[in-house]
């Protein structure tokens, strides 16, 4: 079992690699709702909402005419997972590599914490507090 202090210094580790990866590939999230969640994050760059009224298909062609790598972040829910299944399916289709190494480290150090990417800045606040950062 990790100490606060240890998930917190995980989880700051997995969100600075996302930071990274994306100045240049695209992180996608199911909604607005996200985007701002990340946003608080300091992760500004190529966020992608899914609901935007278009089809899984026709956005994850969109993706792929830009990017030949993709991060999926849904939601960790039942819900979040079938989509991030169809998502991979959708993307790996169109010729685009889906990293799923960021959101399954974020599944595992905020399980049972909450699970959602809105919610992700509020735990981590949550976090910092706990160990006095």
């Amino acid at each position: 079992m990790l100490s606060p202090e240890e998930r917190l210094d995980l989880l700051e580790k997995v969100l600075d690699e996302l930071r990274e990866l994306s100045e240049s590939i695209p992180v996608i999230v199911e909604g607005r709702r996200d985007v701002q969640a990340l946003k608080r994050l300091g992760i500004r760059n190529n966020v992608r909402a899914l609901h935007g009224g278009s089809s899984i298909m026709t956005f994850c062609e969109s993706v792929a005419l830009e990017h030949s790598r993709a991060v999926i972040l849904t939601d960790w829910d039942k819900r979040g997972g079938r989509l991030a299944r169809n998502l991979k399916d959708g993307l790996e289709a169109n010729g685009v590599t889906t990293l799923e190494k960021i959101r399954t480290q974020i599944v595992i150090l905020s399980k049972k914490e909450v699970k959602d990417v809105e919610g992700l800045p509020t735990f981590i606040e949550r976090l910092r507090i706990s160990v006095g950062r």
